[in-house]
């Protein structure tokens, strides 16, 4: 028999997450150290209030928010609404804007577990040819990238590129307790890693301002730097856990080539 954890057992754990003492917790949340110190040790039962005001201090996700409010008895604050819920059809027609507008460059949308939701035609033109069990729903970017069938053949620096991949996601377990984040990142850690001895390099040098992935498409090597956007202030479960990443062409022969791609 499992026993759920206290609300102050929870603010406690997020506490040493982040590396901060009960006095400067209680400084930020103008609070006192001894309450702190009372509802960590289920002494006090913190206000509805008081658990989002520490929660935010502590910037803990909004999905775990809601656990927090659980466990001190309090109803979810936040809503998870499906993104195919009627309600979110001006935000789906925005990141479907977003993608377009973004063209020729590659653009996805993905959830907390690396589910595509959206993605943009440069992004299917990087897909092309890859097979059917790879690009059959619910699409996955971690798995296609890494996978020894997906782009993983195509990377030419796979152990680069995937050492960063890999450093992403041990961050965002650290941060989250996520059963399916930590099952995704043990399934595409133990996929093999084959040698490339002798890949071209880049047709022109170039100062990259961030790790590049380089890639091979159609006979040309591309290379890419990559960006990530979340919402600011979220107020859904849903909303909280979308990131925007966008590949920006690291050289001027990869925005050559994929200007040449346009309609």
């Amino acid at each position: 028999m499992t026993t759920t954890p206290s609300v102050g057992a929870l603010l406690r754990t997020w506490r040493e997450r982040r590396g901060i003492s009960q006095l400067e917790l209680a400084g930020r949340a103008d609070s006192s150290s001894r309450h702190i110190s009372f509802i960590e040790t289920g002494r006090s039962r913190p206000s509805e209030a008081m658990v989002l005001r520490l929660a935010d201090r502590l910037d803990v996700p909004v999905r775990e928010r809601n656990a927090l409010l659980l466990a001190a008895g309090y109803a979810p604050h936040y809503a998870q609404t499906p993104l195919d819920d009627p309600s979110m059809g001006t935000l789906r027609e925005g990141l479907e804007r977003l993608l377009t507008g973004y063209e020729p460059y590659p653009a996805l949308v993905v959830d907390a577990t690396y589910r595509v939701v959206a993605a943009n035609r440069g992004i299917a033109m990087l897909l092309d040819g890859l097979p059917e069990h790879l690009l059959a729903p619910p699409l996955n970017a971690m798995r296609i990238t890494l996978h020894p069938e997906g782009l993983a053949p195509k990377i030419r620096n796979l152990r680069e590129w995937r050492g960063h991949l890999l450093a992403q996601m041990e961050r965002q377990i650290a941060l989250a307790r996520s059963a399916p984040l930590r099952a995704l990142y043990e399934e595409v850690s133990a996929y093999p890693v084959a040698d490339r001895p002798g890949d071209a390099e880049p047709e022109e040098a170039v100062p990259y301002i961030a790790l590049p992935l380089v890639i091979e498409h159609d006979g040309h090597l591309l290379s890419f730097v990559s960006s990530i956007a979340t919402f600011n202030t979220p107020m859904d479960v849903t909303v909280a856990e979308l990131a925007i990443e966008t590949l920006l062409p690291a050289d001027a022969a990869t925005a050559k080539y994929l200007r040449s791609l346009a309609p």
